[in-house]
């Protein structure tokens, strides 16, 4: 069978299966069921499409989409051109998608005008024109309005199911050594880094994951929530793949949407955030809400909900801590399911392969640590990115001389040959489940006139991870917190998005080797007491 046959590319990864088990369901999407011989045949075509629109080997589709069927079938075809997929998240707006399109070179961009009341063609019509110089087409997948912007009439725009007539796509450029993903990734700058992965590491990874998680089980069934743009939902869905196994594509995060599609198609495995369980669990009645579920992955990113994965194991579900990051991929490592809860509800766990290998530095004095003692992790093995796209410099600082990653993040090696997570190094946020850079949010809101200072702290909300932004104002200026908000909201993605700004006379701040350093503990505690429970 395909998963015990090492595939050397993503596209044979796909392929293999194709002419194993053609008629076998791989994806699901609302009523809609395409088989894996369906998924290479049309991926192949809608591969054609995009030679004709110019893209070939090395070059870089830009995918803007929610987890609808388009997404694979675009992200396989570029595997099979040689292509390189740049995954830019639906909920990104005029500054972020600029930044995202004009660094990467990309030649075509895919986006949903209709998807959940985004218009996304007038977000593009918002963009620098020199931003989208490189754009050869925009591939509109669904329904496109009448009339387009007038900042984007010159660019050609073709309907996705264009490409779908044309004729399959012969060539087959995949190779182990091609690049195949960007994906974005917060770094110490304003500016994102571009994570790149080979189709080798990609489809390795898929192969091994699949293995250690049992996925090649008869009814395995997987409910992909997470979305595709990021490494934990693109992860999970490749890996459900490669075991030759069917997916259900979620496009909305809806917690009542969830719940009915976890009704109705019993999967028996799904992965989320820690909030999202804790949502599902008060959503859905019942000892036993989730019956299918053999067990959940999940990270933690909510401190008030410590007690998750208890409260989960009382109505019968398993939650499981994982480990991963755009640069090593996600599902790097997983806790061990035989494990007492108070480790296994913990982040980290044991690499997935036996090739990856963790270890632990002092970041003062550069030594390595043992069992029990924090510090920065690094990881080794076979899923690690290539290096950051058009980014030599911090690729040399990210990935030491003998082959590992320095991942940020603090953590310590345990006794039974594991790891546990503990935060992020630096001041990192985590908001809706993916990583921002404060910078982002701080250098916009620091555009508006009036604002000479910003500083941007995540405060654990029962409902979510939210952002709070401190500022100091210009003498005689007083503070519209308001329009600082809905500044926010026409140039950030909505996860980005503080839910208070306050105003302070100057950051709490203590004396450092370099000179002054904000005390963001300070500042998360004076948000707790201004936001209050």
């Amino acid at each position: 069978m395909p998963l015990e046959k090492p595939a050397p590319d993503v596209w044979t990864l796909l392929a293999d299966w194709a002419e194993q088990t053609p008629a076998a369901p791989a994806l699901l999407h609302g009523d809609r069921v395409i088989s894996f011989a369906e998924l290479a045949e049309r991926s192949l075509r809608v591969a054609q499409g995009l030679a004709d629109l110019g893209i070939g080997p090395g070059d870089r589709v830009a995918l803007w989409l929610p987890n609808v069927l388009a997404y694979p079938l675009l992200y396989f075809a570029c595997t099979r051109l040689g292509a390189i997929a740049v995954a830019v998240n639906t909920r990104y707006r005029a500054v972020e998608v600029a930044d995202i399109v004009s660094r990467s070179g990309a030649k075509v961009l895919a986006c949903a005008p209709g998807f959940r009341q985004i218009d996304f063609l007038s977000i593009l019509a918002g963009i620098e024109p020199q931003a989208l110089d490189a754009l050869k087409a925009l591939v509109v997948v669904g329904d496109e309005p009448a009339t387009a912007p007038a900042a984007i009439e010159r660019l050609r725009r073709v309907p996705f199911d264009r490409l779908l007539t044309r004729p399959r796509r012969g060539a087959n450029d995949a190779g182990a050594r091609a690049a195949c993903n960007i994906f974005g990734t917060s770094g110490t700058t304003s500016a994102p880094k571009f994570v790149t992965h080979r189709q080798g590491a990609i489809a390795g990874h898929a192969q091994q994951v699949a293995r250690v998680f049992g996925f090649g089980a008869p009814d395995t069934l997987s409910l992909a929530i997470m979305p595709l743009c990021g490494v934990f939902g693109f992860n999970q869905t490749l890996t459900t793949l490669a075991a030759g196994k069917p997916c259900v594509l979620v496009e909305s995060y809806d917690i009542d949407t969830i719940a009915r599609l976890i009704e109705r198609h019993r999967p028996t495995t799904l992965f989320g955030s820690d909030d999202m369980f804790a949502r599902l669990l008060d959503r859905m009645p019942g000892e036993r809400p989730m019956p299918s579920v053999r067990w959940a992955g999940y990270a933690g990113f909510n401190t008030a909900l410590e007690a998750i994965a208890e409260t989960a194991e009382r109505r019968g579900l398993v939650l499981r801590g994982l480990y991963g990051m755009s640069e090593v991929q996600a599902l790097y490592a997983a806790q061990p399911l035989d494990a007492p809860t108070m480790r296994r509800k913990k982040g980290g766990g044991v690499p997935t392969s036996a090739l990856a290998h963790v270890r632990v530095r002092d970041p003062e004095t550069g030594a390595l640590l043992g069992p029990g003692q924090p510090g920065v992790l690094e990881c080794a093995g076979p899923s690690l990115m290539a290096g950051y796209w058009g980014n030599e410099k911090a690729t040399a600082e990210t990935i030491t001389s003998d082959g590992y990653v320095r991942t940020g993040d603090l953590g310590e090696l345990d006794a039974e040959g594991g790891f546990t997570f503990l935060s992020r190094m630096g001041d990192v946020l985590r908001l809706s489940g993916f990583l921002v850079n404060p910078l982002e949010i701080e250098t916009h809101i620091q555009r508006l006139p009036g604002i000479e200072g910003c500083q941007t702290i995540a405060l654990a909300r029962p409902d979510g991870v939210r952002a709070v932004s401190f500022v100091m104002l210009a003498a005689g200026t007083a503070l519209d917190e308001a329009a600082v908000i809905g500044h926010c909201r026409q140039g950030l993605a909505n996860y980005k998005v503080p839910l208070r700004v306050f105003a302070v006379d100057d950051f709490p701040k203590t004396p450092s080797p370099n000179g002054f350093k904000i005390q963001r503990n300070k500042l998360r505690e004076m948000a707790e007491a201004l936001v209050g429970p």
